[in-house]
């Protein structure tokens, strides 16, 4: 018995050093392996795939994830060369988590947060004391109140970071009320005869069709800290072919995608 297990041991420990030398052996000089989210995102990759093979002779293997925390595990064991599908938020949250070391190599999309009304045209009709609702979430929440002061309405407190409060704001000039309610809400409200502006996320927004760059009074820009990254380690950072498949989603043909699917709702970041 003691034998037997012994051989079992020894295999084991065989089988895995033999699937982490699969894993971790290189790719083709002119191929890398990009982990994706699946969705609209995927067709976005698939279009920089296309790009990078027809400029600069670049074979890119996508490799698609439903799931949020995976991509940046194969990223970290070197079973991708880099991902593309997450915001820095994130990225320094699951850095800090699971002890990455990983490096941004570029900017994508912002799927922007945005602020709607069906009582005002412009933010010059913004009455004092009006109500604004904004999602209760902190993540929502912050990204609203950064909104509202990226448009000089409120003043938030230096060094608040992206995940401010309501109760970080220092100036109010208009002395607006911040209601703050669940976000699958903020469609809803919209109608509600006391709030004047709602602040609504990409994913909500879109099902009662509102675009945020035509539609929204305030929307985020390239500048967010939520526009979505090109990641790569820091041990292969400076590799031609990541600058290459980069550069190959910086492109007009990907923008162009991107302005079809999204109808105009996928801020460029770069």
């Amino acid at each position: 018995m003691r034998n037997f297990r012994k051989i079992n041991i020894a295999f084991l420990i065989f089988s895995l050093l033999l699937l982490s030398s699969c894993y971790n052996k290189k790719r083709p000089a002119d191929t890398v392996k990009i982990g994706v989210a699946t969705g609209p995102e995927l067709v976005l990759a698939q279009t920089a795939k296309k790009v990078a093979l027809e400029k600069y002779g670049l074979k890119v293997e996508l490799v698609p994830f439903t799931d949020y925390i995976l991509p940046n595990v194969a990223l970290s064991q070197k079973d991708l060369d880099a991902n593309v599908y997450q915001h820095k938020p994130f990225l320094d949250a699951q850095s800090s988590q699971r002890g990455y070391k990983f490096a941004i190599l570029g900017k994508t999309f912002v799927f922007p947060i945005a602020a709607y009304s069906h009582k005002i045209k412009s933010l010059n009709e913004l009455q004092p004391e009006s109500k604004i609702a904004i999602p209760n979430d902190p993540t929502n929440e912050g990204r609203a109140l950064l909104l509202f002061q990226k448009y000089h309405l409120i003043t938030l407190r230096n060094g608040v970071g992206i995940l401010p409060k309501v109760t970080d704001i220092i100036q109010n000039p208009k002395k607006l009320q911040f209601v703050e309610l669940e976000a699958p809400q903020m469609t809803r409200v919209l109608d509600d005869p006391q709030v004047v502006i709602s602040v609504i996320n990409n994913n909500f927004s879109s099902q009662l069709n509102l675009n945020p760059v035509k539609d929204g009074l305030m929307v985020e820009d390239g500048n967010s800290p939520y526009v979505n990254l090109v990641v790569s380690r820091i041990d292969n950072k400076n590799d031609p072919r990541l600058a290459k498949f980069t550069k190959a989603y910086e492109s007009d043909e990907v923008v162009a995608v991107a302005d079809s699917i999204f109808k105009g709702g996928a801020v460029k970041g770069w």
